[in-house]
């Protein structure tokens, strides 16, 4: 359901990988009873068009089901524990001029991109609380 690289895309406005996480947080939420079911209706794609049609918006994100919502901030949590420092450590670095001139270019961009990673997982820690 996830595809080879087992990661989800998120966007600030919307998760960019919709479908997967949809399948994904219906599948995980679902009690064994109901996945043996699902399972034998051959319905992994024939799913109804409400949720086609439906998209996962930071609005629709806040709006799901308490399961799904707990499954996605644990998940959230646990991404943001396999990074080496917390984003106020991020802020306080791109903050201090001094240290941030002395990483090298590349460095800088990773920088940018980890404290920009972390903060749309904030973000979405917000949305499912």
């Amino acid at each position: 359901m996830v595809g080879e690289e087992g990661a989800f895309v998120l966007g600030w406005d919307e998760v960019l990988t919709e479908e997967e996480l949809s399948m994904t947080l219906k599948v995980l939420c679902m009690s064994e009873e109901e996945f043996k079911e699902y399972k034998e209706q051959d319905g992994w794609e024939d799913d109804s068009e409400e949720e086609e049609n439906s998209t996962l918006s930071n609005e629709a994100l806040s709006r799901l089901k308490t399961p799904c919502k707990k499954l996605l901030y644990d998940s959230v949590l646990l991404t943001l524990e396999s990074y080496g420092a917390d984003l106020k450590a991020e802020q306080d670095l791109l903050n201090n001029r001094e240290a941030y001139e002395k990483l090298s270019r590349r460095e800088q961009q990773a920088l940018h991109v980890r404290y920009g990673q972390k903060k749309i997982l904030h973000q979405l820690l917000e949305l499912v609380q």
